[in-house]
Order: structure tokens, then C-alpha cells, then sequence
């Protein structure tokens, strides 16, 4: 794979971090339309995403360290290294409680931005993910299956082993989901319905895909990986979130 774009000045830009940067743009920019369509303040989106980026970026730092706390006491110069080890839960959950934080300090509504949001937050992560896919990280079970890939010595997967690719399961997921939603926000009936329609798909997804991972890294909690643990959470999160919020619009209506 392509894990090295190319190198300029001395200056390595790596495909994973370059399509990265394209899924975040592409997702602001898709934000900034949608919020202008919906009559929303536009204005403060520039300022919440330094806290969406800040908080995502810490949570997903904190939920790596926690899933090798072995490691980390034994070598604390671990919490050193911020060019490796992130968990994308991690920087999920952080980036809500940013927003959530963000929204709160400027009396704006919170459920309201989540769902402007929350697509665009697919689209990266599917954007992402094929990032992953040329760096090696992310990867798959070995397999005997025709939909075996082999990556190089170079990348981050075991070389010379034909592995699932998991890392493109999840963007064509992502993907799929970006478009659910859109869908959906359309038709809402009430602010964080698609905001939680999102913590219900995505958790399920990952929860299935999770099952076909191969990197050992990720930890895990007795039979299920770390995400599918967090996944239960975050579907439970999601449903309880869904029926809130149609219920509070409900009663406010009455």
C-alpha cells in the first residue's frame, strides 16, 4: 500500500494523515451548507471545531492509553507519543463532550448542532478509514477468502499474510451512513433524533465489524474487543437519546 503520499522538502506527507485532512474538510464545508440551508448560526462552527478536534483528539489519545494500561505503567514514556495510538470511540465520545461543553458556554442548542454535525462526522470517518486501509493499521483477520489483501513489508499489517480487509468494510459502512442520515434529518421530528440514529447505526456496525479485526492492540474486555464493549453502551446511549427527544418534543408540544 501507499502508506508515504510523497516527500517534499524533506517533508513526508503520509496518505493515512492526507485523507484525513480531505474528510474533515469535505465534512466542514458540507456543514457550513447545511447550516446556512437551515437558517442555523454558521458563524460559531469555526470555534467549535477547535473544541470538536480538541476533545475528539484527547479522548482518542485517553482510550488508547487505557487499552494498553499494562504497557503504559511499565513504560510511562508512552504518554510521550502523539503520533501513534488513537481509538476512534475515543475520540468520538470526546468530541460530543467538547460540543457539548462549546454549546452549553455559548447558550446555543447542543441536540440542534449535533444533528447538523453528526453526518459529516460519518463522512470523515469514512474518508478516514481508507486511510487506514493504505497505512495497514485497522486490518483484518487472516483469511483464505478471494477478498484477502496482502500488504507490504512496509505498512503496519503482518507482511505477506492475506488479511481481511476490514479497514474498507468500515468506510463503505461509514459511507452508507453519511447517506442514511442525510436522509433521515430530512424527516426528524424532533433536534438529536439524528444524532442518535447515528450512536445506534454506528455502534451496531462496529459491533459487527469488530468481529472480522485481526489487530490485536485494540484490548479487550473478557470476550469482546474494547469497541464492542463501548458499542453496547453507545447503542443503549443512542435509543434512550432517540426516544427522549421525540418524547420531550411530545410533551412541549402538549
Amino acid at each position: 500500500m501507499y502508506n508515504e503520499l510523497f516527500t517534499f522538502g524533506g517533508i513526508t506527507i503520509y496518505t493515512y494523515g492526507f485523507l484525513i485532512a480531505i474528510g474533515v474538510g469535505l465534512g466542514y464545508i458540507i456543514v457550513r451548507k447545511r447550516g446556512k440551508n437551515l437558517g442555523m448560526d454558521v458563524d460559531v462552527l469555526d470555534d467549535l471545531a477547535l473544541w470538536l478536534f480538541g476533545f475528539g483528539f484527547l479522548g482518542s489519545k485517553i482510550l488508547y492509553w487505557i487499552t494498553i494500561i499494562d504497557q503504559v505503567i511499565a513504560h510511562p514514556v508512552i504518554l510521550l507519543d502523539f503520533m501513534n495510538g488513537y481509538v476512534v470511540y475515543g475520540g468520538i465520545l470526546g468530541g460530543i463532550l467538547g460540543g457539548y461543553l462549546f454549546c452549553r458556554r455559548r447558550k446555543i442548542n447542543f441536540l440542534a448542532y449535533f444533528d447538523l454535525i453528526i453526518p459529516s462526522v460519518a463522512l470523515a470517518q469514512s474518508i478516514g478509514r481508507l486511510g487506514c486501509f493504505f497505512a495497514g493499521c485497522c486490518y483484518g483477520s487472516v483469511t483464505t477468502s478471494p477478498i484477502g489483501v496482502i500488504f507490504p513489508a512496509n505498512s503496519l499489517a503482518p507482511a505477506g499474510v492475506s488479511v481481511i480487509p476490514t479497514q474498507l468494510f468500515s468506510s463503505a459502512f461509514d459511507l452508507l451512513l453519511f447517506f442514511v442520515l442525510l436522509f433521515f434529518a430530512k424527516r426528524k421530528k424532533a433536534n438529536g433524533e439524528v444524532a442518535a440514529l447515528y450512536l445506534i447505526l454506528y455502534s451496531v456496525g462496529r459491533f459487527i465489524i469488530e468481529f472480522f479485526r485481526g489487530d490485536l492492540i485494540r484490548g479487550s474486555v473478557g470476550a469482546l474487543s474494547t469497541s464492542q464493549f463501548i458499542s453496547i453502551f453507545v447503542f443503549i446511549l443512542g435509543i434512550v437519546l432517540f426516544v427522549g427527544c421525540r418524547k420531550f418534543k411530545k410533551n412541549s408540544s402538549n
